[in-house]
């Protein structure tokens, strides 16, 4: 009540969405995104009541662990990560109904066992309950594990009910066009599409949510949203931190693959898709799907749409940092990018000729993830000389971390006797208006699966568009190896190849 008493505008918010009874069940319990981010967001879901009473989390993985290691090592999870601080009367409740599963992904009798841990479970409290697989686990087991949930029965549980099985899958969702057709295939043969939930945490963040928000219910934006007026779109996802000691996973990763396929297209979904028809699921993701099958193909040529580099050594926070090959398991000559920027060209009636830049990066100058709307100058000649007048385009950002929130560039009059004007930042953040205990993205994308909710997770279709257009960029930079493979530095705001790409347009990189 203190919180809200502080903050009016979340006064009259619901606190209660409606979720069923429900086991929820993670697969790679052990691991660091469970501990980091899963239990923590379930916790932090009980504490704001949105847990249904009847809820139920289950551990699995290969490791044995009692029942009670696993709540304390949840515990701990809670105490390190979670935005609040651990409550023993809220976690006291969910640990009550916390417990644990040992065995193998690829083991058809630990399935069977924990079927028959579900099914007690609804004995005890005499009712049916849904089941959400979450498979919080390396791409590698992701076959074995949908495979088994299909022999055990459980992924048909309730099969055409309110309460049916459910599963989200964690990124990567395979790491080309056939592979993620395999992944895909392999779902369907143990869950209908309904049941499927792939998860893309970006879609989870405030400003991201926000974005359709500001697009289709403020009047001012929409009739200015399209080629007549935008000049070009630039998304950038800029990260300070090195690989560290995730550099066996990068090296099989990189950053086309790491961040935008995934994170940068959801963005760029999001931006560029015409109304849906209503705010429902599959409306939204039908027209993301559509906008995403109207980006032309890359050209892969010199002087074409894509770019791509490693950072080299240099100075962060006043602090020297090794370069990429100088990191922790990364081969001599590796050819992976830690860099990459690309120029989509959207073909449609909105969109024709606005490019869409993309940039992503590690070693980067700050962190910080942005959509920056940039419209055309003003028409006529009133303030045409910007020598004099020092005149800025208008640019509306939507920034989506750190400090989440959006910004619009005015040109405005500085006071005095002369007619001189400047830029001003006019800006809105979300942690000013309505607090700074912002819930995680995980809070609201695991709540949106329990209550069946598939509006911010990515259908199959989506997710294959998108690799169909990386795929042959992977490809041709596999081939090539380390030809045509730039540097920055470590600091820098990324390499020359990246500021030719938008030079060809007579654009250049906003730095955020």
């Amino acid at each position: 009540m203190a919180e809200i008493s502080r903050h009016p505008f979340l006064q009259g918010l619901s606190k209660h969405r409606g979720a069923p009874p429900t086991v929820v069940v993670i697969f790679g319990a052990s691991g660091d995104l469970t501990a980091r981010k899963l239990i923590p967001a379930v916790y932090n879901l009980g504490v704001d009541n949105l847990l249904p009473a009847d809820f139920y989390l289950v551990g699995y993985g290969r490791k044995a662990i009692p029942d009670e290691e696993f709540r304390t090592l949840a515990a701990d999870a809670i105490k390190e990560f979670s935005r609040r601080e651990l409550n023993q009367d809220s976690w006291g409740r969910i640990a009550a109904h916390t417990s644990y599963v040992a065995g193998g992904y690829d083991d058809k009798a630990a399935f069977d066992r924990l079927a028959a841990h579900i099914a007690q479970i609804e004995k005890s409290i005499g009712r049916e309950v849904q089941t959400l697989f979450y498979i919080s686990t390396p791409p590698s087991v992701f076959e074995p594990i949908l495979l088994n949930l299909g022999a055990s029965g459980l992924a048909a549980k309730y099969i055409g009910q309110a309460h049916h099985a459910k599963v989200i899958i964690e990124k990567p969702f395979g790491h080309d066009l056939a592979s993620a057709q395999q992944l895909n295939a392999t779902l369907r043969r143990v869950f209908e599409e309904y049941q499927v939930y792939r998860i893309d945490h970006y879609l989870g963040k405030e400003t991201v949510q926000d974005l359709l928000v500001q697009r289709f219910s403020n009047a001012i934006f929409e009739p200015l949203w399209n080629r007549n007026f935008i000049d070009s779109v630039q998304i950038t996802v800029a990260e300070e931190v090195g690989v560290g000691a995730r550099g066996g996973y990068y090296e099989q990763s990189g950053c086309l693959r790491d961040m935008i396929q995934n994170h940068t297209m959801q963005l760029l979904a999001l931006t560029a898709m015409e109304p849906p028809v209503a705010y429902e699921a599959e409306a939204i993701r039908d027209e993301k799907v559509k906008v995403l099958k109207a980006i032309q193909p890359l050209n892969l040529g010199p002087g074409g749409d894509v770019a791509r580099a490693q950072y080299a050594a240099g100075m962060m926070a006043g602090k020297s940092v090794p370069g990429y090959l100088q990191e922790e398991g990364i081969a001599p000559q590796s050819a992976t990018e830690t860099y990459a920027a690309i120029r989509l060209s959207i073909n449609n009636w909105r969109w024709q000729g606005v490019p869409f830049y993309l940039r992503s990066g590690k070693r980067m100058a700050r962190r910080v993830s942005e959509i920056a709307i940039n419209f055309k100058p003003a028409p006529g000649t009133l303030f045409a000389e910007s020598n004099r007048f020092n005149l800025a385009a208008n640019t509306l950002s939507f920034q989506i971390q750190p400090d989440e929130g959006l910004s619009l560039i005015l040109n405005t009059k500085i006071p005095g006797l002369e007619t001189r004007l400047q830029p001003v930042k006019m800006s809105f953040r979300y942690a000013t208006t309505f607090g700074s205990n912002t819930p995680e993205a995980y809070e609201r994308l695991v709540l949106d699966a329990m209550i069946g909710d598939g509006t911010l997770f990515i259908r199959g279709d989506e997710a294959e568009t998108s690799w169909k257009l990386y795929t042959p960029v992977l490809e041709a930079w596999a081939k090539a190896g380390r030809t045509g493979l730039d540097s920055y530095a470590a600091g820098s705001w990324g390499p020359p190849c990246s500021d030719a790409i938008l030079a060809q347009k007579n654009h250049v990189w906003r730095q955020p």
